[in-house]
């Protein structure tokens, strides 16, 4: 049976208009051995590598579906390790552009990640409150630590010692062993949120950044230091206190929990705090590699730069202070002695951090990098609230440094959320227009090829011939721009209000625009002499009228230019005869109001969407409600028919695009990638294409290919993707002798997983049956005196006639594991040892197995030997049996008593 209607499928293209998203963190890569000329930069699910230098676009890591929230380079500069949003986190290769190592342990979003110093272990933090401790080269988790109580901000490793220290959101700061996997020594002396931690001078001073205005220094002293002799004694540590207290609580800072002396690895005393300019929140807290410049910034757009003084520097400050001093001193005729001086000359952590400069960017900072230069410069690259990226150069070593702006990366999208797209006529370009800017975009290499500065832009189009565009804008003008040129042609007020909506005439000689202030407004395209020039330019003059009782949210155009539908704050369309503007038609039947409408190309049919979250499909002939479909979960934002079909777009706020048939009111296809509210889209004349903007500030280009989409198999396909989704969600199951708290169990399960498992015991449960069935075979041949040919198994005839053990190993090197097994399958040199491991294990299994049994014979022996004396037995039956026992042998002394 043939297919009764044929559906051509959509797939998503291409991502553009995206520099970087605000989920995850800017870095500095090494790429082509240059330092401080890549960034990567989190796009959505992707994330972009791009040269500051030029401005360009240079690799695309490919992401899978999730958002990207972390990421982080590993120390020798060929890797990339990449945080998901649903806690996967994947490495990628900066040579190849391939992610083949994938890590899944957490349950929430990936909040930290960091390299320990030769790059073979990852700790990862996640908002589900747990850290990961990765074997990057065996590909599997090493250890959980559990503690936090909530997010995970920061975790990092000790160069010298194997310890990890990691902050979070739940105040605490926690000190971890890594030897033995648990926490040694937890810090509770912030009030407030910790956001960020750093180790600096050598690791011997941390420092970290809460909800306030501090940035707090505690000395670290680890306890080998301590008891070592020739060490001078450290100062004596308060342990009154039940916690490390607030610098308002104690003048002199205060100490850790108090802890067994046998216990204490390291000890941490408040050495002081620097105070920011900044009155918010730390947001990003980092050193560079170098661990001599510091910087922090909060929720505005001041970086705010500090330099940590060396032992050297310090000393030399204090030479000077002394000798200050001792002029002070003598001049004032003071008889001090020099012990006095050197107490009253004392350091302060400000003089040993100090402040170098502020970096004010050109908007909110979202997140940053730093980088030192082999010529001593600082680097710090910016990723910005407005989808900007910038770079600032500052020489540190210089008195009063001043920041300087040195690359910028802009024209790779918006400063704000697009709000209308439109697509030419020969489907080349695609123009997309936001609140300060207009781009217009090449299709095919997704390149912007023309900026230009506009007001709030709310609808568009292109004028006849593509030579042209008209704007309509928050205020309730019209723009018209020439695309050759980029100039703003002119502007009229249209409007009293927001022009919310454009509809270009059918017989393109005009248009028509609905506003706030309650008006429908007609138009005709007109050549007028231009003052700057002989020749003439295009103009509009408006010619005709609508006052209406509503504000207008949105006008279509009938294709014959016999009926205008008018779209009213009233939850109504109202449907009007274009040339007397006589009533004809009202649909009601929304709850609220329509925000977007299309009529299809024959007339016949006007699709509604409102902010209710259903369309409503229309006939124009009679004005009756042919279906009324559920469309989203949050409001309808767009519609468009495909042209000369009766199919149609929509996009909604649940970050979903859908694809409907308007004759059998069916949904078709639903187009997932976006990350936020979808705003608007725009389908190409041919069909053949179509765009769409979001919130997630990304514009996304979907394409229809030539593969045949069948209903009942999307149907079936998003019930596994549904089934999928809860397994990801579904609770570990309980193993036997694992309690909640153990910390080894580092991985989750996943479909991969599950399918992985069904395969191995299909395959073992294969094994068995061959080996069964070939013993059984072997039998009935010795029996029979003669060869009888034995049946092949179909699905190891599928294979090239393998023995099932030859199967096995096939279906485990096609699952992928979390260690170099394939390193070990196809080594031949290692064929032997597998050889002997497998008789080893098999003569190893057997000897085990029969130690059991005797072991198990024996308590079975002594078990009914203690219920033969004792008439009592050892299990939760053992009442029952006693009684049968009891009545048999009443039963048989009856019956001797009979017989006698």
């Amino acid at each position: 049976m043939g297919l009764t209607k044929q559906y051509l499928r959509y797939v998503a293209s291409a991502v553009f208009g995206l520099i970087g998203s605000q989920k995850g963190n800017i870095v500095f890569v090494t790429l082509r051995g240059e330092k401080g000329r890549y960034v990567a930069v989190p796009a959505c699910e992707h994330v972009f590598i791009w040269d500051l230098r030029k401005g360009e676009k240079i690799l695309i890591l490919q992401g899978l579906k999730h958002e990207v929230t972390c990421l982080c380079p590993s120390p020798d500069g060929l890797h990339l390790a990449v945080g998901y949003e649903d806690g996967s986190i994947r490495i990628f290769s900066l040579l190849s552009g391939e992610g083949n190592v994938t890590f899944n342990g957490h349950k929430a979003a990936i909040t930290s990640l960091k390299y320990d110093q030769l790059g073979g272990r990852l700790a990862s933090g996640s908002k589900d409150t747990d850290v990961i401790v990765w074997d990057v080269i065996n590909e599997s988790g090493l250890y959980r630590l559990k503690g936090h109580k909530d997010a995970i901000t920061q975790a990092l490793f000790l160069r010298e010692k194997n310890l990890l220290v990691t902050s979070g959101k739940d105040t605490m700061v926690k000190w971890w062993d890594l030897d033995t996997q648990h926490c040694f020594k937890t810090m509770v002396g912030h009030r407030t949120e910790v956001w960020g931690l750093v180790l600096v001078s050598e690791e011997k001073r941390l420092i970290t950044g809460a909800s306030d205005s501090e940035l707090r220094a505690w000395d670290i002293s680890y306890l080998q230091e301590i008891e070592d002799p020739e060490e001078p004694e450290p100062k004596k540590i308060k342990e009154s206190s039940p916690g490390i207290q607030d610098s308002h609580e104690a003048e002199d800072g205060t100490l850790e929990m108090d802890e067994a002396p046998e216990d204490r690895i390291l000890t941490c005393r408040k050495a002081g705090s620097i105070m920011r300019e900044g009155r918010d929140r730390v947001v990003n807290l980092a050193v560079d590699r170098t661990g001599r410049i510091l910087a922090c910034h909060g929720t505005d757009s001041v970086l705010e730069v500090f330099c940590i003084l060396s032992k050297e520097e310090i000393q030399k400050k204090m030479d000077k202070k002394m000798k200050k001093a001792k002029k002070k001193a003598k001049l004032n005729s003071c008889n001090e002695e020099e012990e006095d001086l050197e107490v009253n000359v004392k350091m302060t952590l400000q003089d040993e951090i100090q402040r170098v400069a502020n970096i004010k960017t050109s908007a909110k900072i979202k997140s940053f990098d730093l980088i030192h230069t082999p010529q001593g410069e600082l680097k710090a690259v910016f990723l910005l609230q407005n989808n900007l990226v910038e770079l600032y150069s500052l020489n540190a070593s210089m008195p009063g440094p001043q920041p300087v702006r040195t690359n910028r990366i802009t024209i790779g999208g918006h400063r704000s959320d697009v709000r209308t797209l439109s697509f030419s006529s020969d489907n080349i370009a695609i123009l997309s227009a936001a609140a300060d800017s207009i781009k217009i975009w090449n299709r095919s290499t997704l390149q912007c090829i023309r900026t230009m500065t506009c007001e709030y832009a709310l609808c568009s189009f292109f004028v006849p011939g593509d030579r042209q565009v008209v704007i309509g804008t928050k205020t309730g003008k019209l723009q018209l721009y020439d695309l050759a040129s980029g100039n703003l042609l002119e502007t009229i007020g249209a409007h009293d209000g927001a022009l919310w909506s454009l509809s270009l005439s059918p017989d393109q000689r005009g248009f028509v625009t609905g506003g706030a202030d309650k008006s429908v407004k007609f138009w005709d395209f007109e050549l007028v002499k231009d003052e700057n020039s002989t020749q003439k330019r295009l103009s509009v003059k408006q010619t005709r009228t609508l006052q209406l009782d509503e504000e207008v949210l949105c006008v279509s155009y009938s294709p014959n230019q016999k009926l205008l539908a008018v779209s009213l704050l009233d939850c109504t369309v109202k449907v009007f005869y274009v040339d007397t503007l006589k009533f004809f038609l009202s649909l009601y039947g929304h709850k609220l109001p329509v925000i977007c409408m299309d009529i299809s190309y024959d007339g016949a049919l006007i699709a509604t969407g409102s902010a209710d979250r259903n369309v409503k499909i229309w006939g124009l002939d009679f004005g009756d409600c042919h279906k009324s479909l559920f469309a989203h979960d949050d409001s309808v934002m767009y519609l468009r028919f495909v042209p000369k079909s009766h199919l149609f777009f929509t996009a909604g706020k649940d970050h979903k695009i859908k694809q409907w048939d308007a004759d059998k009111f069916e949904h078709i296809q639903t187009l997932e990638g976006h990350h936020q509210e979808i705003w608007c889209l725009a389908v190409s004349p041919s069909g053949d294409y179509v765009v769409s903007a979001s919130h997630d500030k990304s514009l996304r280009l979907w394409e229809r290919t030539r593969e045949p989409l069948i209903l009942e198999e999307e149907k079936e396909m998003q019930r596994e993707a549904e089934y999928e989704e809860s397994v990801a969600k579904e609770d570990q199951p309980a193993v036997p002798g694992e309690t909640q708290g153990d910390n080894y169990f580092t991985g989750k399960k996943t479909i991969e997983t599950v399918k992985a498992a069904e395969r191995i015991m299909e395959a073992v449960e294969l094994y068995r049956e061959e080996t069964a069935k070939r013993r059984e075979h072997k039998a009935i041949c010795k029996a029979a005196g003669k060869e009888v040919p034995l049946p092949i198994n179909p699905i190891l005839m599928a294979y090239g006639n393998i023995s099932p053990s030859a199967y096995v190993l096939e279906i485990f090197k096609g699952i992928k594991s979390r260690i170099h097994f394939g390193q070990i399958t196809s080594n031949q040199m290692l064929v032997p040892v597998i050889e002997k491991l497998k008789e080893t294990t098999i003569s190893k299994v057997s000897q085990v197995r029969d130690v059991i049994g005797f072991n198990m014979a024996g308590l079975d022996y002594l078990k009914r030997e203690c219920e033969a004396k004792s008439e009592v037995m050892f299990f939760a039956d053992a009442t029952s049996h006693l009684e049968e026992k009891k009545r048999k042998r009443k039963k048989r002394e009856k019956l001797i008593l009979t017989v006698t």
